[in-house]
């Protein structure tokens, strides 16, 4: 028996490489047998875990989206002392982590499917709402915290997806850019 029908990859491996694999060449390229021999595993393996090519969609939704934003807010909610370090903290965790690497990807396939579509609004909301309270948190008003809140988010989502810079001018830059948002 093959080593690779012996493995079976967990449900976050599968979504993991499904994420990769969308972030590299799009949603049409996320398909069960390719997927499985970059993971060295059988297709088979696949079904111990979704129905179906759809079931596999919805996971890399939850997990590039829904996951990664309630995760990051649940981390950032946690810090309670100094607003603004709160929000370099998120920041910093959305650069060093990677959390906004996929959004890109989610986006353009939102495009031209409506559950991504819906998905990736509910996310984005939620992370404009949750800026906008750090900002007010932070002793902007409301108008301004809501601003600052978008900017950040956008700013984090395109920085991450769209600029290959080396780490250290990320770094930099994003202590700039953090000083701008909070006046600091």
């Amino acid at each position: 028996m093959d080593n690779r029908e012996r493995v079976r990859q967990s449900k976050t491996t599968w979504v993991l490489g499904a994420l990769e694999q969308l972030k590299t060449a799009g949603i049409e390229s996320v398909k069960i047998v390719p997927l499985a021999k970059q993971l060295k595993v059988t297709s088979g393996s696949f079904y111990w875990h979704f129905k179906n090519r759809r079931e596999l969609h919805e996971a890399i939704l939850n997990s590039g989206e829904l996951d990664m934003t309630d995760g990051a807010i649940v981390r950032a909610r946690s810090f309670t002392d100094d607003p603004k370090q709160r929000i370099w903290n998120l920041m910093e965790q959305v650069m060093e982590t990677g959390l906004a690497d996929y959004d890109l990807a989610i986006w353009h396939w939102a495009q031209s499917d409506r559950g991504a579509m819906k998905v990736f609004r509910q996310a984005i909301e939620k992370r404009f709402r949750f800026a906008k309270w750090m900002f007010e948190q932070a002793g902007f008003s409301e108008a301004e915290a809501e601003s600052r809140g978008r900017l950040m988010v956008v700013y984090m989502m395109g920085e991450s997806t769209l600029v290959p810079d080396v780490h250290k001018k990320r770094r930099k830059l994003l202590k700039q850019k953090f000083r701008i948002l909070t006046n600091s």
